[in-house]
């Protein structure tokens, strides 16, 4: 029986000592992998001279250059509509003419005032020559030349007013009849014939119709406040309009807004853009509609040959910190203050390959387009910057990072570059 225990105290110690043995080589294995140094697998692009040109991109709708709403001025009940929608008309043709009874009426009985006016008026002033004869030849008073010549004023003043009265029932009865400001299109016709419309001198009356000149279209679109800096008269444009997808068309822009429209004030939503119009080249054949949508890049500066890498390539990093001599005691404390604002500050930098690892290089950056940056930095040209993948741009890649360099993996800047250089 002891024998029996001996063995089996033996063999637990084999055992034991082997799962020893197994777990110090894993450590052993763990220690030498963890100071195995990462290799990141990166793609690069050459850094070239290249032409860019800057683009800002908005959306917005097709509108006429000029139109004019048609608001009724008088109430009434429309008697006459001899136009339709989509009609061409010519300027001082009529458009509509509302029941002009009323008004005919308030004109006629302005007419027959003043001509009482103009009796009394003329009568008035006979006295008052009589009178003033009278007085020259000092056979009437003072008081009597007074009274007449008080009688004359106020004839004269009631001449006037019936003069105003009739002058206004005549332009009031004039608009009973609207007519064409302009040579244009019936865009929009609201009101119907037999229906009621409202109208003041004082407040907006009811719409009735819009003309607008088709002929001239423009892109009405809304930019940002931060974008709109950017663009200027005279910019050009590339403007896809969505009923017309297979092609492009060309603008300049013609006005830009001095006032901003916000939306979603006060929330966490708001937007504050400018209006921008840009005066479209309409080619024969096409046929723009107000309220299309469409969406335009404005071309706002072009750069040729210019230093350029990818977007993606430029990223931030914390600047170097460099060994200074160390400040005289009247220095220190600015020498202190300068040094910790300066390590706050990010700069944006470019990871260059070299011998296996990346170092960063400090850029400015210029104009861009969709797909190459402008940058200025001293000795970058002819470099292989990393261009992907973003993740490792941005955050995995630091200074001595050693990196494997595959550029048969499938890269957007690729395909765009060619573009580019065509």
């Amino acid at each position: 029986m002891a024998n029996g225990n001996g063995k089996k105290k033996k063999k637990k110690i084999i055992i034991i000592s082997v799962i020893v043995v197994v777990l110090a080589a894993l450590a052993v294995l763990v220690f030498l992998g963890s100071r195995r140094e990462t290799i990141i697998t990166v793609q690069t692009e050459k850094v070239q001279r290249r032409t860019l040109t800057q683009i800002v991109s908005a959306t917005g709708k097709i509108q006429p250059e000029t139109k004019v709403k048609i608001n009724a001025e008088v109430s009434g009940e429309i008697i006459e509509l001899p136009i339709r929608e989509g009609q061409r008309v010519s300027k001082g043709q009529l458009l509509v003419r509302i029941k002009p009874d009323a008004y005919q009426a308030q004109y006629e009985r302005a007419q027959a005032n003043i001509a009482m006016a103009e009796a009394n008026l003329r009568q008035a002033e006979a006295e008052y020559k009589r009178v003033s004869g009278l007085f020259a030849k000092q056979l009437v008073s003072e008081a009597d030349m007074d009274i007449s010549k008080a009688g004359f004023q106020s004839a004269k003043a009631s001449h006037d007013q019936a003069s105003a009265s009739v002058k206004e029932a005549r332009e009031t009865l004039g608009k009973t009849s609207i007519y064409s400001p302009m040579d244009g299109v019936i865009s929009q016709l609201i009101s119907e014939l037999g229906e009621r419309v409202s109208g003041s001198t004082f407040m907006q009356g009811t719409e009735i119709m819009t003309v607008a000149d088709l002929s001239r279209m423009e892109a009405r679109v809304d930019v940002g406040e931060n974008d709109v800096v950017m663009v200027g008269k005279g910019d050009t444009a590339r403007i896809e309009v969505d009923a017309y997808q297979d092609r492009k068309f060309i603008g300049i822009v013609s006005q830009i807004a001095n006032t901003a429209k916000s939306t979603g004030v006060g929330s966490q939503d708001a937007v504050t853009n400018f209006e921008v119009r840009v005066l479209i080249h309409t080619p024969e054949g096409v046929q723009f509609r107000p309220g299309m949508s469409m969406s335009a890049d404005i071309e706002t500066e072009t750069r040729a040959n210019v230093l350029s890498v990818p977007i993606q390539s430029v990223t931030v990093r914390m600047p170097k910190k460099e060994m200074k001599e160390t400040p005289q005691e009247g220095e220190a404390h600015l020498e202190s203050s300068k040094k910790k604002k300066d390590e706050d500050k990010l700069e944006e930098v470019v990871f260059v390959v070299k011998d296996g690892a990346v170092k960063t290089v400090p850029v400015k950056r210029g104009i861009s387009n969709d797909t190459y940056v402008e940058v200025k930095a001293e000795g970058l040209e002819g470099q292989e910057v990393v261009s992907g993948p973003f993740k490792a741009i941005n955050r995995d890649l630091e200074v001595d990072s050693k990196v494997k360099v595959d550029n048969k993996t499938s890269r957007t800047t690729g395909s765009m570059a060619d573009k580019d250089k065509k």
